[in-house]
């Protein structure tokens, strides 16, 4: 398990236990964070689980590829660190990430 740190538009912050092995996004679905809708499922067909990852992170995940920056150019309000949810798979490693919703999802 890992410690994933949400932050939702509003600044309300819940800290939730993620089994290693599922993505962020899995780990927001399940545990109802407001803010991340995955209307894909998790398949990389849309932006709806787009996060803003906390700088301090961001160079600690693995690399963004081509298809998920294609499907950032859809998200409301890109920024650098942004990422979708659904790509970032939840492990010791990256236990105390924190991640921020936008103010809405495409």
């Amino acid at each position: 398990m890992a410690k994933i740190i949400y932050i939702d538009r509003s600044g309300e912050k819940r800290e939730i236990d993620v089994e290693n092995g599922l993505t962020v996004m899995e780990g927001a679905i399940q545990n109802d964070i407001s803010g991340i809708t995955a209307d894909c499922g998790g398949a990389m067909a849309c932006a709806t689980c787009h996060v803003y990852v906390q700088e301090d992170w961001f160079n600690k995940l693995p690399k963004i590829n081509d298809g998920e920056k294609d499907m950032l150019d859809m998200a409301f309000e890109p920024k650098k660190n942004s990422r979708l949810s659904c790509q970032i798979t939840v492990s010791d490693e990256i236990s105390g990430l924190v991640v921020t919703t936008p103010k809405q999802q495409n």
